[in-house]
């Protein structure tokens, strides 16, 4: 009996090969399964074998011995079946692991734009091929189409054979033809155009700081030339400018200062080929100014980094700029928006005209090659030398620093709007006020007014208290009273102004309408102004000005100011007027 409950009991694998639930080491989905170490289980094999001992020393029936063989055998089986679904789950966690990194590794090996692309140009090739294959198609059909000979018939032999001697040799002609010149009769083949639209790349930091430094290196040849013509028609070497000056004059009189300039490009390209080649040849009228060398990109900090984004959005932000002035200055010359300057132009015109129609060429370039090399080694020195003289004769640079943009466009007609409103607004404000028996100088104060009121009623001060023409509008800030300790009133939104006695500070506060929130400085009581950096994490010199008064233990800061500059100057200018005007009237103080 015992040995057929032995039987049954040990079917399956001995319960010490597997590990018990509460003893198994706690393992991620990262980890392999096969790291576990199997550990016996010396108790329970004790247990078991004083189990299996029990029922031989102690007396009991065959019911309870099979019983209790029956429910160690279903605890064997759970067990077994808790052990097998546990490194299942164990081999599927790891399975979707290893399926995500492949996931993540496609996505970034694979480029989309890339294939769209490539796409396209595997679509145009298949159909250059496809109208090829039809335009060959067209080639054989015409050739099997061709006209046959006619059959021949028995009484005119010799007539046939000669027929179709003539047109054998017609097809041989013309297949010789096609192929000595076929290939390029398809050349002046019309074809229908393919746009192809390039794709954008996206906003980048990095690529935007590398093309401005492309820019600036492709730029360099070109600057470095300007230079050295800039140079050569200041006198910087006088050795240079007057040989230079006296072959250009002989050549212009003798006509050669056509070939005179090929020459010279002759000359630089040899140069440049002898240069390429690995010459040392530098030649220049201005020594070459050497340029630091760019710090490498793992030595800057994030603060560094963005200073040199912020850096290169400026130089693109003014370089833009400098190319719109010249592109609209050229626009409105052309436009006959100034009136007075293109009239000039045009009249210049018509004389460069009528010279070319009455004088001979020979004679015009004669005169017009003197006259060049007069301006550029004489004349323009000595505008450059004297820039009174400049200003009152040099039409060219008149006209050029007269022709208006069209931003100063805008400016001149909003400034001419306004004055032609102004005196008709004046004329019925006088009479207005002459009617109600209210002064000139109620009815004009209405133009200085804020967003909760006339100016003078909202900071408490005479009517004569007027914001100055650099700040009708005034300057967003946020105010930081530091000696505040409460949120709401240790920062507050508003509209700096200033006047010709006060600072003021207009709080943008809806919950009261109340002149609380606002700030009123003198000016002459300003001990100190500075310009501020309210985070000295961020780079650039800050957008913050700290104003210190006897009043406050601390210095007021308007920070988040986006002209920080202009309201610095306009401030400080204001200040010192008041400080001279003050020490005029009282010396003492």
């Amino acid at each position: 009996m015992l040995k057929r409950l032995d039987k049954i009991r040990f079917r399956g694998q001995r319960p010490d090969v597997f590990l018990d639930l509460g003893e198994s080491p706690n393992t991620s989905d990262t980890e392999c399964s096969e790291e576990i170490l199997m550990k016996p289980k010396p108790l329970l094999k004790i247990k078991d074998t004083e189990e299996l001992q029990e029922p031989v020393s102690a007396p009991a029936g065959p019911g309870t011995l099979a019983m209790a063989a029956a429910i160690q055998d279903y605890q064997r089986t759970e067990t077994d079946g808790l052990n097998e679904v546990k490194g299942h789950l164990e081999i599927a966690l790891l399975e979707k692991h290893f399926l995500q990194e492949e996931l993540r590794k496609l996505r970034e090996e694979t480029n989309i734009e890339t294939l769209k692309h490539e796409l396209e140009k595997e679509r145009s090739k298949r159909l250059d091929l496809e109208q090829k294959l039809n335009l060959e198609v067209l080639k054989t059909r015409s050739e099997d189409s061709a006209p046959q000979p006619p059959r021949a018939t028995p009484a005119a032999p010799t007539a046939n054979s000669t027929d179709k001697q003539k047109e054998t040799m017609y097809s041989r002609l013309q297949t010789w033809l096609y192929e000595r010149f076929g290939a390029y009769i398809e050349d002046f083949r019309f074809q229908p155009e393919v746009n192809t639209v390039e794709p954008e790349e996206p906003l980048s930091a990095k690529r935007l700081t590398e093309n401005m430094r492309r820019l600036k290196r492709g730029a360099k040849p070109v600057t470095n030339f300007k230079r050295n013509l800039f140079a050569l028609s200041s006198w910087h070497s006088v050795y240079t400018s007057t040989f230079a000056f006296i072959i250009y004059v002989n050549a212009a009189w003798h006509g050669w200062a056509i070939p005179l300039f090929l020459f010279l490009a002759i000359l630089r390209l040899s140069l440049n080929y002898l240069i390429s080649r690995g010459w040392r040849i530098q030649w220049s009228i201005v020594p070459e100014i050497s340029e630091p060398a760019d710090p490498p990109k793992e030595d800057l900090t994030v603060s560094e980094k963005f200073q040199l984004v912020l850096d290169v959005a400026q130089k693109a932000q003014n370089l833009f700029g400098k190319m719109a002035d010249v592109l609209e200055k050229i626009k409105n010359l052309f436009m006959w928006v100034h009136p007075e300057i293109t009239q000039k132009l045009y009249i210049g015109l018509w004389v460069a005209f009528i010279c070319s129609c009455l004088l001979p060429y020979k004679l015009m370039g004669f005169m017009m090659g003197l006259y060049a090399g007069i301006k550029f080694f004489i004349i323009d020195f000595l505008f450059r030398s004297c820039p009174k003289l400049r200003d009152k004769y040099d039409t060219p640079h008149i006209i050029w620093t007269s022709l208006p943009t069209d931003p100063q466009l805008k400016e001149r007609g909003g400034a001419t709007l306004s004055r032609r409103i102004q005196p008709a607004v004046a004329r019925g404000s006088l009479g207005t006020g002459l009617a109600s028996g209210t002064s000139l100088e109620e009815q004009t104060g209405r133009v200085y007014n804020t967003k909760k009121g006339s100016f003078h009623e909202v900071f408490n001060l005479s009517e004569d208290e007027r914001p100055l023409a650099v700040c009708e509008n005034g300057w967003r800030c946020c105010l930081i009273n530091r000696d505040r300790k409460s949120p709401t009133d240790y920062i507050r939104n508003g509209v700096l102004f200033v006047t010709e006695n006060y600072l003021c500070f207009e709080s943008s506060s809806s919950r009261s309408n109340s002149s609380k929130k606002n700030k009123v400085i003198k000016l002459i009581d300003i001990t100190d102004i500075q310009k501020y950096k309210v985070l000295s994490v961020l780079p650039g010199s800050g957008m913050g000005i700290s104003i210190a008064t006897p009043s406050t233990q601390k210095p007021l800061v308007f920070g988040a100011m986006i002209h920080r500059d202009e309201a610095f100057d306009a401030i400080f200018t204001q200040y010192m007027k008041m400080a001279t005007m003050t020490t005029a009237i009282n010396p003492e103080t």
